[in-house]
């Protein structure tokens, strides 16, 4: 479903991409994790165009994305990013509906579609009418992932969607995203800089470093990785838990 092949994005004299290369298969979830500045916020816009590579090719369904209009790419793909983007002066409905709006899909579709959107996230109907500014963090983050689905992607980009979230919450959404995932048979591709939870939740993890691939695996084999930058972020879960272990234990 989606595939780049040797991209490279340069800012200025630094290099946020250096020749990388993957794909991810239709229905995949794959999170990107890595430190701060490692090019994983860079690598999700090249898949919409938000930023042009300026050496490799990206493609989506098999299809160069240069070829392809940008209203027809950005359609068949949802995206959603910290710090949600709500419309302040719009109610919920009107937010979720902005782009089937701008799509031209008749008006008379706008409250049943709204619904199903809605109960897809588990927010009540009832928060169609609401303002942005009523809403708590994580019932505002359902509104984004609600207004990402209201086209029908089959793609979905995820820039640290639940970073700002309290624990709880962050975990709730995180097994609650997962969950819709797997019904509406999306590809998904999420930035993270937790990596418990990309652990927990992901089918393959990519590891950038410094705008490269460092490692490509399913988490259980990404525990197993021998690469010393590669462990310092898979051991830092694994010490919290084990620090944990011993609290219950008494130790």
């Amino acid at each position: 479903m989606i595939e780049l092949a040797d991209v490279t994005k340069r800012h200025g004299a630094g290099t946020a991409l250096d020749g990388v290369s993957l794909t991810a298969a239709a229905g995949e979830f794959v999170a990107l994790v890595g430190p701060s500045g490692s090019g994983k916020t860079t690598l999700l816009k090249s898949i919409n165009r938000l930023a042009a590579p300026d050496e490799g090719i990206v493609r989506v369904d098999g299809r160069d994305v240069r070829d392809m209009p940008v209203t027809e790419l950005r359609r068949g793909i949802g995206y959603v990013i910290q710090g949600i983007g709500l419309f302040p002066h719009m109610t919920v409905a009107e937010n979720i509906w902005i782009v089937p709006r701008l799509a031209g899909t008749p008006a008379t579709e706008r409250e049943g579609r709204v619904a199903e959107l809605l109960d897809l996230v588990a927010l009540p109907r009832e928060f169609a009418g609401r303002m942005p500014s009523s809403l708590s963090g994580g019932q505002a983050q359902r509104v984004g992932v609600a207004r990402a689905l209201a086209a029908g992607p089959r793609i979905m980009l995820m820039d640290e969607p639940f970073g700002a979230l309290d624990p709880v919450t962050r975990d709730e959404l995180g097994r609650s995203y997962r969950a819709l995932h797997d019904s509406l048979a999306l590809t998904s591709i999420m930035v993270t800089h937790d990596m418990a939870e990309a652990l927990l939740i992901a089918d393959r993890i990519v590891v950038l470093i410094d705008g490269r691939v460092r490692a490509d695996l399913p988490p259980a084999e990404l525990l197993s990785s021998q690469d010393p930058e590669v462990r310092a972020l898979v051991d830092v879960p694994r010490r919290q838990a084990e620090r944990l272990h011993a609290l219950a234990e008494g130790r």
